[in-house]
């Protein structure tokens, strides 16, 4: 017969309180990731072995090295773009997570509510976030929603997750397991992840989950997912300023 675990209830003053976003936090936490690596990835090419003394070189201020990254973008000649890395810390809703993991262009690690015990921060819209959608499929629009709309959505997110995150507390005084506890959290529930990606799958990623004027190929992301897309790219535009701008002036394709 198999043993009960003793589980000692934490006392109702001592649990977590839930916490509301309507954020997301972005950090670089790695990244070598420069114009140069472009321009020596692109050069071996047609110069081989010669690339390897100015390999490191960020040999990156002359028009010459600019026209051909602007080259190497308008023509899709993709291959050069990958030579980098970045690494960014991301929080976010687990729902954009869902969305994010649709790229299969990056390595992910994500926190794990198997292992640890998953705090109570949940999302809520903001203010400025567009509530209705109109339109047909493929062709979406979305509008603000009226005082009355915001504030039912408010409403009821904060409501449902509070009562489930009060649900999980529950089943884990009762000794029930960390992965099974967790199944009635919603996705609302923040999480955090590591996403590892290079110039050329950012490009890629940014082309999908921005809405911009002028690209040659219109999105129309959730707007939480672009939020996370606008932070990485400001990042990314201070690392490579020569590959952003060409990124921009070719209509934000990714080669």
């Amino acid at each position: 017969m198999g043993s009960v675990a003793i589980v000692k209830a934490v006392p109702d003053n001592e649990k977590p309180e839930v916490q509301f976003r309507s954020d997301v936090t972005v950090e670089l936490v790695r990244s070598s990731a420069d114009d140069s690596d472009v321009l020596f990835a692109a050069r071996v090419s047609t110069q081989g072995e010669k690339t390897l003394e100015g390999a490191l070189d960020s040999d990156v201020d002359t028009s010459r090295s600019k026209g051909l990254i602007n080259y190497l973008m308008r023509d899709r000649h993709g291959s050069p773009f990958e030579h980098n890395s970045m690494t960014f810390y991301v929080q976010a809703p687990i729902f954009v997570f869902r969305e994010f993991m649709r790229h299969r262009i990056a390595s992910y690690n994500e926190e794990s509510g198997r292992y640890r015990e998953l705090g109570p921060v949940f999302y809520v819209p903001g203010a400025d976030r567009n509530l209705v959608q109109v339109g047909k499929a493929g062709a979406y629009e979305f509008l603000p929603g009226s005082p009355e709309q915001s504030e039912l959505a408010v409403t009821e997110a904060k409501a449902v997750a509070t009562e489930a995150y009060a649900s999980y507390q529950r089943m884990l005084d009762a000794g029930i397991a960390r992965e099974v506890a967790r199944i009635v959290l919603p996705l609302s529930l923040y999480s955090s992840m590591y996403v590892t990606m290079n110039a050329r799958s950012l490009m890629n990623f940014l082309s999908l989950r921005t809405k911009r004027e002028g690209t040659h190929f219109p999105s129309f992301p959730q707007r939480e997912i672009e939020m996370v897309a606008e932070k990485m790219e400001a990042h990314w535009a201070g690392l490579m300023p020569l590959t952003y701008e060409a990124f921009n002036a070719n209509g934000r394709v990714a080669p």
